[in-house]
């Protein structure tokens, strides 16, 4: 590959304009100053993008330089972005991941690289909203996370789980009404242990499960389907999965807010197994019941 020639002071034509444009895109130069010659103004906003870049001071564009400036000047949609080699980089990556991060999807570092650890933050995500689990951050993947704006712009990414605690959730569980139900031995011990800890806890409690209903559930319940690995969901239907109980409450609060647009709304969580750690299956069970009300608890308050 022939190495990019220098861009510089006096120079004129389409590459400078080409800087210039993109010196203009992320607020370094004024979009009159954009007039393909390279003067003093595009100069001093070549200095300042290098130190806003922690890249040396100078005001040639060089193939570094360059390459730095394309990066900064991708913003969230501009392109297609997915795992490769050489990974995508820029700051469109790193907004990919500060929205994802912040809405529950563990990225590591934003460090504005697309490599496995965003890709499988990207999945979980599209799987929690009932989108094809791809790993492409394309059009309908940018549509989702727009819609879901005011929950990730400006916020830090949840390391911690905010437990709500079943003593305090009395008011959640006798205003929300929900329907818990699996299709699988496991799963239906999982949904009855969840609605017993609910009436437990509040005589009231509108959270019951699909054993213990006497009639059909109506439009007015959130029917949550719980699974196991192996079972398929309609594609439709967002699906959380229970990996990662610390962030799982703000990942169920994104899907329920999906699902409350159709009718009937329907969420389903798919467990990681019938087994938590070394504990026994109803131990295990016990475990998932208390830890998947809490967090639908926190996630409706």
């Amino acid at each position: 590959m022939t190495p990019m020639e220098t861009i510089k002071r006096h120079d004129t034509g389409a590459a400078v304009e080409d800087v210039q444009q993109r010196l203009a895109t992320i607020g370094l130069l004024d979009q009159a100053a954009i007039d393909g010659a390279f003067g003093e103004q595009t100069a001093a906003a070549v200095r300042a993008f290098c130190i806003q870049a922690g890249l040396p001071a100078g005001e040639d564009v060089t193939g570094k330089v360059w390459s730095a400036l394309v990066d900064a000047s991708y913003f969230l949609g501009d392109r297609t972005l997915y795992l490769r080699m050489p990974h995508f980089h820029g700051h469109d990556v790193e907004e990919l991941q500060q929205a994802l991060g912040a809405l529950g999807f563990a990225c590591g570092a934003n460090d504005g690289i697309f490599g496995a650890y965003t890709e499988l933050a990207l999945r979980k995500f599209q799987l929690n909203l009932g989108l094809p689990s791809d790993g492409i951050a394309g059009a309908y993947t940018y549509a989702a996370i727009r819609n879901l704006h005011h929950s990730w712009e400006g916020k830090e990414a949840v390391h911690e789980a905010v437990h709500l605690g079943f003593a305090r959730a009395a008011d959640v569980l006798e205003s929300n009404a929900l329907c818990l139900f699996g299709t699988h031995e496991f799963t239906r011990s999982v949904a009855s242990r969840m609605s017993n800890l609910a009436l437990a806890t509040s005589p009231a409690s509108k959270i019951v499960s699909a054993d213990s209903l006497l009639v059909k559930p109506d439009q007015e319940m959130l029917l949550v389907h719980i699974v196991l690995a192996e079972e398929a969901t309609a594609e439709a239907v967002p699906r959380v999965s229970f990996d990662d109980e610390a962030t799982l409450p703000l990942r169920l609060e994104t899907a329920i807010g999906v699902a409350d647009a159709a009718a009937p709304s329907r969420i389903a969580v798919e467990l990681p197994g019938t087994m938590w750690e070394d504990a026994g299956e109803g131990r295990s069970a016990q475990h998932f019941a208390i830890t998947l009300l809490d967090a639908l608890c926190s996630a409706l308050s």
